[in-house]
């Protein structure tokens, strides 16, 4: 749930990796109440920017943040009153007298009652410390089986008053070898204003992304320059560039079920020197590859819990 912005420009920005937001059994499933909360207060709008080459089922609906998607986790950190702090590398999580210890490159290590892990599967089996013995053998083969796709995302952002004329807010493309979804971002997500410049979204086929997953940044980002020229002629020379490669991008054979703990999204919550951590879970809509399917596909992060 990536939001960009802009170098120059903090309004300007783009969602370099999920894209909309669509509830697996809509708003009348298990989570409907996550969706309803989110959508009156503004957080999550209807999707109504057309898309062309996407595949909608019966009775489905897709939503989009008008904020961007990063959005949806600051309403609920705010929600939460948490405190939050960036950049800390956790290498080992250990028990210490009831409690668990987490360590990191920088900085002493810190007690807490809970401890819940959001990144993908390989960095979890990286950790160290009682978390290698917490995993029994079965969890981690079913851990270990578990494999990602990997694409480059590219976010362009423009200065105001500059004119995008496409007649669609975003298309998936299916003949090309580099680009597989392309997003007029502030159009999709209907912020259209000539005192911001627009932006545009674009997403890389897996196999490129998997032939180009070590290659120079610069170069990636040239190539997929020169591919997105190719198929927008007309796109305006973009103010500034971010090229994200994302390594974990969606599993491709994920685990289902790793514990006894049930699956069905829902929150918990337990401070700790005032800290209060909470569990999310959420289905993302993000691009899938065309040699697996036209449509978009469902995209959520495992979450493992662990609590005494």
């Amino acid at each position: 749930m990536s939001t960009s912005r802009s170098e120059g420009d903090a309004a300007c920005s783009a969602d370099l990796g999920a894209q909309y937001v669509s509830p697996r059994a809509g708003r009348a499933g298990p989570r409907g109440s996550f969706y309803d909360e989110l959508l009156s207060h503004g957080i999550l709008k209807p999707l109504t920017a057309p898309i062309e080459g996407m595949v909608e089922k019966e009775g489905s609906c897709n939503y989009m943040a008008p904020q961007g998607i990063s959005s949806v986790v600051k309403y609920y950190l705010k929600q939460s009153g948490a405190e939050v702090f960036y950049g800390y590398h956790v290498t080992h999580i250990s028990l210490r007298d009831g409690k668990w210890e987490v360590s990191r490159k920088m900085g002493p290590p810190e007690l807490f009652d809970i401890v819940i892990l959001t990144m993908p599967v390989p960095q979890v089996l990286q950790l160290q410390g009682d978390i290698v013995n917490i995993i029994n053998e079965r969890q981690k083969q079913q851990l270990e089986a578990t494999s990602y796709s990997s694409r480059y995302a590219l976010g362009l952002f423009y200065e105001a008053g500059v004119c995008i004329d496409v007649p669609w807010a975003a298309k998936y493309i299916t003949d090309n070898p580099c680009i597989r979804f392309i997003s007029i971002d502030n159009k999709k997500r209907n912020i259209e204003s000539p005192e911001i410049g627009p932006s545009v979204v674009v997403h890389t086929t897996v196999t490129f992304g998997s032939e180009h997953l070590d290659s120079d940044p610069a170069e990636v980002q040239q190539l997929i320059l020169s591919h997105l020229e190719s198929i927008v002629p007309s796109l305006p020379k973009p103010a500034s560039v971010k090229c994200q490669k994302w390594r974990y991008s969606q599993p491709c054979h994920p685990t289902r079920r790793i514990s006894e703990e049930p699956t069905e999204s829902k929150y918990v919550g337990k401070r700790n020197r005032g800290r209060l951590c909470y569990k999310i879970c959420a289905q993302l809509s993000r691009t899938h590859d065309s040699s697996y399917s036209t449509s978009p596909d469902l995209w959520g992060r495992w979450i493992y819990l662990f609590q005494l």
